[in-house]
């Protein structure tokens, strides 16, 4: 998780939702980001990687940009990831002499972003009466297990499979690349533009996939894993949640007490683990609203904060003009929503739980496509797109 900055690449390589590189870029998390062809992919959910950061990156400490010699800067990582996380540094040798750079990953991190597509464009893409029916399905056919780890957690398990419906269609597109050979590829690779605008960026992003190919070391210590045989997306999130090994590692939950974390085929691990992200990443509220439609009062100028934190009371929002369009419990605060509609701007205000689901991917639209693909899937009208 992480995982997600970003808008939505829309190609497959469904990059790491689960994890958000930091800084953020463009969901999985890595997932990026983060995406489900013939149709568009999702955006992966941590690394939708490439797409147009929605919110403004914080300040960061200075990076090196002077550049290091390909051995030089493996013989570091393979040092400093044995020294990190007690393994034998002959035995990331060997993994690695495994790896392959892979050109259709470094085309894939250089392909530029599309446009940032309207809400009334966006929404289709995952919010399509295919997936509605295939979410009821999957819900139906995990309800049991979905529904303990909603009374754990308090996410809802409409939620949870929206999610997994965003990212992956219901397990249906879950990535072709070995992990391995996407991590080592991003990690001593990442694509240059050659412009010096950029190139602090593209070696923060570097330096992101090396520590990603680091904790894939660990991870596979951690839960036995073959690390050379995993499969994911092109920038190396796994499993229908389309976690980063990080996030993996951090958030990754033994849902059904077998002393094994299976993001991959094990539905318990996989619904845990996706609650649990939420929980402790995103602060999700049990019982807790994620938005509501609202309504701007004639003549006031729209409010667009640089992230969605919701921090703003209802008496503050009311004195910019906004109104719930539904009731809402007091106290509660919000942050304002602007979509572009297919008949003009929409109104919403989104309240933690949508905060919550911003964590996952950093883009409003994803987070309102996982919140309405929930709504649908749960039974419920939509507004217009």
């Amino acid at each position: 998780m992480i995982r997600r900055t970003l808008t939505c690449l829309l190609t497959l390589g469904l990059v790491a939702c689960a994890t958000q590189p930091s800084p953020p870029p463009p969901s999985p998390q890595a997932s990026a980001l983060p995406a489900p062809a013939p149709k568009p992919a999702p955006p992966a959910l941590s690394t939708p990687a490439e797409a147009t950061p929605e919110a403004a990156a914080p300040a960061l400490p200075p990076v090196d940009l002077t550049p290091v010699p390909f051995a030089t800067a493996r013989a570091n990582f393979v040092r400093e990831t044995a020294a990190r996380y007690g393994l034998d540094p002959a035995r990331i040798e060997a993994t690695l002499a495994q790896a392959q750079f892979k050109d259709g990953i470094v085309a894939a991190m250089s392909r530029p972003a599309e446009r940032v597509k309207p809400w009334n464009e966006y929404r289709p893409i995952f919010i399509t009466q295919g997936r509605i029916d295939g979410g009821r399905a999957f819900l139906a056919k995990h309800r049991d297990e979905l529904a303990r780890v909603e009374a754990a957690t308090g996410v809802p398990a409409q939620v949870i499979v929206a999610i997994i419906g965003v990212e992956t269609s219901y397990g249906a597109n879950t990535g072709k690349h070995r992990v391995l050979d996407a991590l080592y590829t991003l990690a001593f690779r990442y694509p240059r533009s050659g412009d010096p605008a950029k190139l602090e960026r593209e070696v923060r992003r570097e330096l992101f996939f090396r520590d990603e190919l680091g904790q894939l070391f660990a991870l596979g210590k951690e839960e036995n894993l073959d690390v050379a045989a995993l499969v994911g997306s092109y920038a190396g999130a796994m499993g229908m949640g389309q976690f980063m090994p990080s996030s993996y590692r951090q958030f990754g939950v033994d849902g059904d007490a077998d002393g094994k974390r299976n993001l991959f085929t094990d539905y318990n691990d996989m619904f845990a683990s996706i609650a649990n992200y939420f929980v402790k990443k995103g602060g999700w509220v049990r019982g807790g609203a994620v938005a509501v439609p609202a309504t701007l009062a004639p003549g006031q100028e729209e409010f667009n904060p640089t992230d969605w934190t919701p921090t703003y009371t209802l008496a503050e929002l009311s004195s910019r003009g906004y109104r719930p369009a539904a009731p809402v419990v007091g106290g509660t605060t919000a942050t304002p929503i602007t979509l572009e509609g297919s008949t003009g701007k929409q109104y919403w205000l989104g309240f933690q739980n949508y905060y919550a689901i911003t964590r996952y991917n950093i883009s409003k639209m994803y987070a309102m496509a996982v919140f309405q693909l929930s709504e649908a899937i749960a039974g419920k009208e939509l507004p217009p797109a």
